[in-house]
């Protein structure tokens, strides 16, 4: 089992009901959600991207290395403000999550019409072989397996397969799909692979057809190794349990990739209680974690017990 950095005589007994753990009060209280959090948060996101990209493209080598690393990182995290957006609680307005949401997976080539669907379902079944659909892919079995999943190379080979698939119709073994949901998931990754085109093309007139590739596909292969090593920390190593309590890891890291995860390190508090919106995160962490099993002492500890693991 992977470490725990909560002494076990502080743990508190796991609650028959686990998500009474807070009362009612408490939970309002926390569920506060704010436009001007999220923009602010999405803005600062954006301006690490444009930054660091613009150095990427301007800079002498000795810059532009680290800036492209920094750049990758913060376009591959894209994915964390389009998981808060999913779960509508990046902005208090529906129409902002939803508009940015599309935007950062647009950016860190995820689908968010696509994944609200797909992440409703891995919350509802968390860690339940057959129905959590996150399972489908499999954990790290030996040491080439994990460097293998760490690469992202399966990642860009399951988004390439699953955005044709759906932009196709395709949608057999798609349990989580709703059928009412077909026609709008398929627009939404068609208009997606749509932009992409526009893009290559437009670039091409322009005379710089190798834009795309230069400045996303090459930043976001960068980047994606760090969203690999972050989000095989969320369940690998918990239990195939239905309790929201022992079957999620938060993982405390520095403050700048806390910052730039939109505070899904804390990720245990995140799954008992998804309604809580990402600045109240740390708030929620207080009061919460003498009742988890699983809060670890950074990524790099984590990756550690499950390379032991399967060494």
């Amino acid at each position: 089992m992977l470490t725990n950095t909560t002494p076990a005589a502080k743990l508190s007994p796991l609650p028959v009901r686990p998500r009474q753990v807070l009362s009612a009060d408490a939970l309002a209280t926390l569920n506060q959600r704010s436009n001007r959090a999220g923009a602010a948060q999405l803005l600062g996101h954006l301006g690490v991207m444009a930054i660091s990209g613009y150095l990427w493209a301007i800079a002498p080598l000795v810059v532009a290395l680290p800036a492209l690393v920094i750049y990758g990182a913060s376009l591959a995290l894209m994915f964390c403000p389009m998981h808060e957006c999913c779960h509508r609680t990046a902005f208090a307005n529906p129409r902002l999550n939803d508009g940015a949401a599309w935007l950062a997976g647009l950016l860190s080539f995820y689908n968010s019409t696509f994944y609200r669907r797909y992440h409703k379902w891995h919350h509802r079944y968390t860690q339940i072989p057959g129905k959590d659909p996150e399972l489908d892919d499999p954990k790290p079995h030996s040491l080439g397996n994990y460097f293998w999943q760490l690469s992202g190379i399966p990642w860009w080979i399951g988004k390439l397969r699953c955005h044709s698939k759906v932009a196709l119709v395709q949608l057999d073994g798609m349990y989580y799909l709703p059928e009412s949901a077909h026609g709008e998931v398929v627009r939404s990754v068609r208009w997606q692979l749509v932009t992409y085109a526009g893009a290559i093309a437009v670039s091409t007139l322009l005379g710089h057809p190798w834009f795309l590739f230069t400045y996303w596909v090459l930043p976001l292969a960068v980047g994606q190794p760090l969203l690999r090593f972050v989000l095989l920390a969320e369940h690998t190593g918990c239990p195939n349990d239905e309790n929201p309590l022992v079957n999620t890891r938060t993982t405390l890291t520095l403050w700048p990739l806390r910052w730039l995860m939109w505070n899904m390190p804390y990720h245990a508090e995140h799954h008992l209680y998804p309604s809580i919106p990402f600045q109240a995160l740390p708030a929620a962490h207080a009061q919460l974690k003498p009742y988890f099993e699983h809060v670890d002492a950074g990524y790099v500890q984590v990756n550690r017990s499950i390379v032991a693991k399967v060494s």
